[in-house]
Formats: structure tokens, C-alpha cells, sequence
């Protein structure tokens, strides 16, 4: 029983995080993350997250220049241009190099003769709407100091707040580095403007109980024994899951009463066949308040990656692309 509504509301939140992400993370999908190089995973990890797949925003077509009619490139060859587009009616150009760093990595991409496949029409349209957000985050004066980046390093990657460190855990030079965080650290602060700070926080899984499965001399239990042991893990009351699902129940919880303030509260309602006191409560009892404020946290996130996507589709609307790669 215990094993069944575990996996209940576990299944059930990880279906509202694929609802609520799956849009917003369509375009990462299309990426090999074990082979990514820094500058990919940056952009894959926050640019994806922010730009979605708006490629309808685009007026595909209209620009000038011929096709490539070929499929590889030599080192030689990555400044090629593989598409020309328009940014608010100012014509530019974007590379192969330049996509090729924002999708993947040079060295990733390069083919056994040493040469690089030509970007694709998917990987080019990325590239293209980064540049552009990232082009609009300078409009709006976001100019992080070194310290910034610094910061934005060890946040996100977790990496040693040092430039030079970084670089060559990386295998790229420093300028590169600092380049790849300013762009990264453009597209998250245009976010936050955009969006403004979210509401309501992802909260952390409650700690899932110890239980045993093989018996003192180390052979393995059966089946039903382990499930017992599971179920009355899961069933055993402590103070800590108490605590963890009052402080995400907030205001619905009554201390001095030791009961929830109405029932017909989200949590309450969640709740109502658990038994929860002040300080007693079991693991099932808090993963359906981890269900709950994670219900709350996917419709928070929703409703803000719904005003930063409407914007940034207002933002490409003004924009066009004519891809080079396409063969005639």
C-alpha cells in the first residue's frame, strides 16, 4: 500500500513537471549533453530554458545569398556564413563557428578528416534567437562585472569562482570563458526583467525513510519482507516530516490549535487522510505536501515562462532569417 501511493504521487509530479517544462525544453532536447563543450552547456541550461521553440515567430526567407551545397566544412571554412537575418530591420550575419559554439563544441563536432558538418536549420534558428535576446539584453544596459560572472560561475556551474581555472578545466581560453558567462548571465537577467522573480520556489523532496532489504548477515530478503519493511518505514511518524510539511503549508496550519486551519485549503485537502500534528507526521504525509507544493511551484513557473516567451515571440516578430545551408 504503502509502495502504491508513493509511486502515486510521485508519478504525479513528475507528469506536472514534464507538462510544464516539455514546451520551454523542446530545443535542449535536440542536444547531446555528455559531448558538450561549456559555452553549449550554458546556453542549453539557460537560453533554452528562456527561448523555448518560437521558431513560427520567424518570417523565414527573404534574405539574399545562395545556398552552400555542401555538408561539411573545413577549419578553414567556419566563418562561412550560414544565414543572414534581421534584427528590428538592421541586417546581420551569423557563422558556422558561431553556431557550431552555441549548440555543441568545436571539438565535438569535428568528423574523423578533421572537418565539421555544416549546422543544421534547427541548431542555426537557436543560434540565431539567442543572439538576438542576448543583443537585447544589451540594449537594456546588462553588463556584468568580472565579479558578476564570478558569481554566475560557481552558481550555475559550480565551478571554481576563477577565470583561468575554469578555462582550462574546460579546454578553452579565458576570453572565451568570459564571453560565454557575459552571454549566459545577458539571457538570465533578461529573464528576471522580463518576468520578474518568481513567486513561489521549488521545494526540495522530503528525505525518503531507511528500510532494510537484506538481513543481518547480508543475504537478500524476499520480496513481501521487504515490503513490509518499506511500508511500515514509510508509515513511521517523526517530527521532522511534521515540520516539513508545515513550513510548506504556511498560513493553512494552525500551531496553537494543532490542526489545519480550514479544510478546504490545498494542503488540507491534500492531506486530509494523513494524520498531522505539530509534531508527528509520516513520509507519505509528506510527499503529498511535496506533490502539492510542487503543483503550486509548476503553475507559478507556468505563468512566468508564459510572460517571458510572450515577450521574446513579440521580439522575433520583428525579425527574419534566411538560411545558406539548404541545398538548392
Amino acid at each position: 500500500m504503502a509502495e502504491e501511493v508513493t509511486n502515486e504521487v510521485d508519478e504525479g509530479a513528475k507528469k506536472k513537471a514534464e507538462e510544464v517544462t516539455n514546451e520551454v525544453d523542446e530545443g535542449a532536447k535536440k542536444f547531446d549533453v555528455k559531448n558538450l563543450g561549456m559555452g553549449a552547456w550554458i546556453g542549453i541550461a539557460v537560453a533554452a530554458l528562456i527561448i523555448g521553440v518560437l521558431i513560427g515567430k520567424f518570417a523565414l526567407g527573404g534574405g539574399a545569398g545562395a545556398a552552400l551545397n555542401k555538408t561539411t566544412l573545413t577549419e578553414q571554412e567556419l566563418d562561412t556564413v550560414v544565414a543572414n537575418y534581421s534584427d528590428n530591420g538592421a541586417a546581420k550575419n551569423i557563422t558556422a563557428r558561431q553556431v557550431i559554439e552555441m549548440t555543441s563544441s568545436l571539438e565535438s563536432s569535428k568528423d574523423e578528416s578533421g572537418n565539421y558538418t555544416v549546422p543544421s536549420a534547427d541548431n542555426i534558428l537557436y543560434a540565431v534567437r539567442n543572439t538576438i535576446a542576448i543583443g537585447e539584453a544589451e540594449k537594456r544596459g546588462i553588463n556584468p562585472s568580472d565579479e558578476d560572472l564570478l558569481n554566475y560561475a560557481e552558481k550555475t556551474l559550480g565551478q571554481t569562482p576563477d577565470f583561468e581555472s575554469i578555462a582550462t578545466s574546460n579546454n578553452i581560453d579565458v576570453n572565451t570563458v568570459k564571453k560565454l558567462l557575459t552571454d549566459s548571465y545577458r539571457i538570465s537577467e533578461l529573464q528576471k526583467q522580463v518576468g520578474g522573480e518568481m513567486s513561489v520556489t521549488e521545494p526540495e523532496m522530503p528525505k525518503e525513510p531507511e528500510y532494510k532489504t537484506t538481513k543481518d548477515d547480508g543475504s537478500a530478503l524476499s520480496d513481501d519482507e521487504i515490503k513490509k519493511n518499506q511500508e511500515e518505514a514509510y508509515n513511521k511518524t517523526s517530527a521532522d516530516y511534521a515540520k516539513y510539511i508545515i513550513n510548506l503549508a504556511g498560513d493553512e496550519w494552525d500551531a496553537q490549535g494543532n490542526k489545519w486551519k480550514s479544510e478546504d485549503g490545498p494542503y488540507a485537502q491534500a492531506l486530509a487522510s494523513y494524520d498531522v500534528k505539530n509534531d508527528s507526521a509520516n513520509y507519505l504525509a509528506a510527499y503529498a505536501a511535496y506533490q502539492t507544493a510542487y503543483s503550486k511551484y509548476s503553475e507559478a513557473q507556468s505563468e512566468y515562462m508564459k510572460t517571458v516567451t510572450d515577450y521574446l515571440g513579440n521580439l522575433y516578430g520583428n525579425s527574419s532569417i534566411n538560411i545558406l545551408t539548404l541545398k538548392q
